[in-house]
């Protein structure tokens, strides 16, 4: 497919996740799925971060442990942690050792430069339409949106999802003008801003959030060749640090009490990331894990059911 059909795709993948919106079908339809099952989805796609943290310390000890160590010891000390939050005391240190230590490798390249978008004509293909339109649509309501509704709802929040939805399908025929891929609603930045602070104030850091995504889209450049200088084992601690708490909680809430055969499989089968028909893993893992809890775990739906 050429790049031209890809962005006609969006669009019409857009379209059509507004349409489930505006309907309420996304919002009736997550109901339906069992909150434990949901979150051994989203404990089976957060799973490489806890891992990818542990062979961070192998690969690279000297740099992992001491922000670890930061992280553990702000951690530890909850005043101290209001002023300076551990994952970002980790960075700190992090980006300390990387300038101790030299490994810090611009390649020579210039680091400052603005972002120069560039904006794109659509063509739109029956072929496009559809390999991607279904896949994309999936891929953005079950596994994107259903993380970040999923790690929202798991903290207390009640996230609109029919809102959400329809904004993410306005926003993904937006942002095709400039060949980007569809909106959606993110489970690691959902996770990381309702992991600390006072539930009702958790809003502004999505707020401030949402500023420093536009300062940093600005100076993408910048930021790119930044990430791309430093080693591998920075990006995979610090992300590794920062969900530990939602791993937690996702495990927690998996296999806590109800539908845990249904959980076990999601999670496992979203582990084992096999695609097929070109979606991927944690979408079919929360349709068999949904499967076995349907047919093996009819007592946990019964007993949801009669709940006020």
């Amino acid at each position: 497919l050429s790049f031209a059909e890809v962005i006609g795709a969006f669009y019409v993948t857009g379209l059509l996740m507004g349409l489930l919106g505006f309907t309420g079908w996304v919002r009736r339809a997550m109901q339906a799925v069992p909150m434990p099952v949901v979150m051994g989805m989203v404990a089976g796609v957060f799973l490489r971060f806890g891992l990818d943290l542990v062979y961070s310390m192998r690969d690279d000890f000297w740099l992992a442990a001491p922000m670890a160590l930061a992280f553990i010891a702000l951690t530890a000390v909850p005043r101290l942690a209001r002023v300076l939050p551990p994952v970002v005391g980790a960075l700190i240190v992090g980006a300390a050792v990387i300038a101790v230590m030299g490994t810090f490798d611009a390649r020579g390249e210039p680091i400052f430069a603005l972002v120069q978008p560039n904006l794109y004509a659509v063509v739109f293909s029956w072929r496009a339409m559809i390999e991607l339109v279904v896949p994309l649509a999936i891929t953005v309501l079950v596994v994107q949106n259903g993380q970040g509704i999923a790690v929202l709802g798991a903290a207390g929040h009640q996230p609109p999802v029919n809102a959400i939805t329809l904004a993410c399908g306005a926003g993904s025929m937006i942002t095709g003008l400039v060949g980007s891929v569809s909106t959606c609603l993110t489970g690691p930045v959902n996770a990381i801003i309702s992991a600390s602070g006072a539930r009702e104030r958790q809003y502004t850091a999505g707020m401030f959030v949402a500023l420093l995504a536009l300062g940093f889209g600005l100076l993408s450049p910048v930021f790119t060749r930044l990430l791309l200088s430093t080693p591998k084992a920075f990006i995979a601690t610090v992300a590794g640090l920062a969900m530990l708490r939602v791993l937690q909680t996702a495990f927690t809430v998996s296999f806590r009490d109800r539908f845990v055969l249904g959980a076990l499989v999601t999670f496992l089968v979203t582990v084992a990331d096999v695609t097929i028909f070109s979606i991927g893993a944690p979408f079919w893992g929360l349709v068999f894990g949904f499967a076995v809890s349907w047919l093996l775990e009819r007592d946990d739906f019964r007993s949801l059911r009669a709940e006020p």
